[in-house]
């Protein structure tokens, strides 16, 4: 068992790196200069120049990604809050620290002042999410394969694969134009803000439901399917992807919109930063489900 654990670590590990080195290479070996991308399109042609000769950017670009990785560590200080190069940049934890992924040139702050507050964002609307799916898809399941091949298990397959079929865009724009604009009922636009006409907990409504449908029917299958096998399938993936989609069309301030805003914008540090702690949720619910399947199948434990 505990060789399968620090084989599954290692191979998260690995995973990371490599995702890192993807991300990086993408990211800065983009066209554009990166000492540019990195001041923003309003820096002088000066301030651009000091840059490119402070950051070594004429090195390689793998010692360039190790010079990253060491400033994302907090091994290295970060070059950008040197005050000799008059860029003004100042984060309260220093310059060395764990998570340290630069500055937002966006938002005009730290990275870390904006990625983990979005990362809470998402993990709300996720967890809320979760609250309904589970125990929905599990008795949705249970309730089709008891009743296999009679009427019921059919209207409930044939129902699961149309709301899996649905993209989250086109469910949130009609349930956004029933209950949102037809009706009233709910905002239309989640910024979760209070103090309006709509409070909190009426802006995460239209949001969960989106999710919910979608990802509930993609469940309920594999639950009829089988109850353990359920356990290793990707449904977690699949409800990030769906966050993404649900909360740039609900304008809901989490992870999804940010990567989306940040690529429009060309912020290269929050670019890298959302991208890593993206690829940071999928490894570490890949690896959560392969030991929770080993500790549900005996047959692995005991090989």
């Amino acid at each position: 068992m505990t060789r399968f654990i620090l084989r599954r670590l290692a191979s998260a590990l690995f995973t990371m790196v490599a995702a890192s080195l993807i991300v990086f290479v993408l990211v800065e070996a983009s066209p554009g200069n990166v000492a540019r991308k990195t001041l923003g399109p309003f820096a002088s042609d000066e301030q651009v120049q000091i840059l490119y000769e402070r950051l070594q950017l004429n090195d390689s670009l793998i010692v360039r990604y190790g010079r990253w990785l060491g400033i994302i560590t907090g091994l290295r200080a970060d070059p950008l809050q040197n005050p000799s190069l008059g860029l003004k940049f100042h984060d309260r934890r220093g310059d060395r620290y764990v998570g340290n992924f630069g500055f937002s040139t966006m938002m005009k702050i730290p990275v870390a002042d904006v990625i983990w507050q979005r990362l809470a964002n998402s993990a709300a609307l996720a967890g809320l999410a979760f609250l309904v799916i589970v125990p929905l898809a599990i008795a949705i399941g249970i309730l089709a394969g008891l009743n296999a091949g009679r009427p019921l298990d059919r209207a409930i397959t044939t129902l699961s694969t149309v709301f899996a079929s649905i993209p989250e865009f086109a469910s949130a724009v009609l349930l956004m134009s029933l209950f949102a604009v037809w009706l009233g009922w709910l905002p239309g636009t989640s910024p979760l803000q209070a103090g309006g006409f709509w409070p909190i907990y009426s802006q995460f409504v239209l949001p969960v439901t989106v999710l919910t449908l979608y990802v509930t029917a993609y469940v309920a299958r594999f639950v009829r399917a089988s109850m353990i096998e359920v356990m290793a399938t990707p449904y977690v993936r699949t409800l990030m992807s769906g966050v993404v989609v649900t909360e740039v069309v609900f304008a809901y301030p989490g992870l999804g919109r940010l990567l989306l805003e940040t690529a429009l914008f060309g912020d290269i540090a929050l670019i890298e930063a959302a991208t890593l702690i993206a690829v940071l949720i999928a490894v570490a619910t890949q690896l959560a489900g392969d030991i929770g399947y080993m500790l549900l199948n005996p047959r692995i434990r005991f090989a």
